[in-house]
């Protein structure tokens, strides 16, 4: 199984990485009711943690923001689980065949790819701020040191141009 076809169906909702049953169902190769009624079977094996089923506005949140859900689902009655990695490794133990242990093992896969990314990206994202901070202490020296220049240009030109004062000798001698 491709890790970026899963990758595309791991959503982020309400705070967690989770995949819709539906997709699920399609990758184990079996009708979304039939792993509905596997779960509804088993759910001691699905604390909220594992698994939660989504509200009606959760689920047309979901709708309005992920564009590449298929059109029959959009208008399903009822709504999807949603399930964690940990549900997702439960469901290869409630689906008991070759096809769920393989996508699985692919599933948890592309969680820990995912996952990788996630802290490569922490980490590069701590980097930049070190780097930004590092180049402000060096470009301010030269920031001050250009204002400095720009002030003492302008001080030189408004002496240049004001008008003097005080007494006024002809020079005409």
């Amino acid at each position: 199984m491709e890790l970026t076809i899963i990758k595309t169906k791991i959503h982020h909702i309400q705070g967690n990485k989770v995949m819709l049953d539906f997709d699920l169902a399609e990758l184990y190769e079996v009708e979304t009711r039939v792993l509905k009624q596997a779960v509804r079977r088993n759910l001691k094996r699905f604390p909220e943690d594992f698994m939660f089923q989504l509200s009606k506005e959760v689920w047309k949140e979901v709708i309005t923001n992920c564009d590449n859900l298929p059109e029959n689902i959009k208008f399903s009655p009822t709504t999807p689980f949603a399930f964690t990695e940990q549900g997702v490794a439960m469901l290869s133990s409630v689906l008991n065949s070759d096809k769920a242990i393989d996508v699985n093992i692919s599933i948890m896969r592309a969680f820990v790819a995912l996952r990788q990314h996630l802290t490569d990206y922490g980490n590069l994202k701590e980097h930049i701020a070190l780097l930004e901070k590092e180049m402000n202490v060096k470009f301010k020296d030269i920031y001050q040191a250009l204002n400095y220049l720009l002030q003492k240009d302008k001080v030189q030109v408004e002496q240049q141009n004001r008008e003097r004062i005080g007494f006024k000798k002809d020079r005409k001698e």
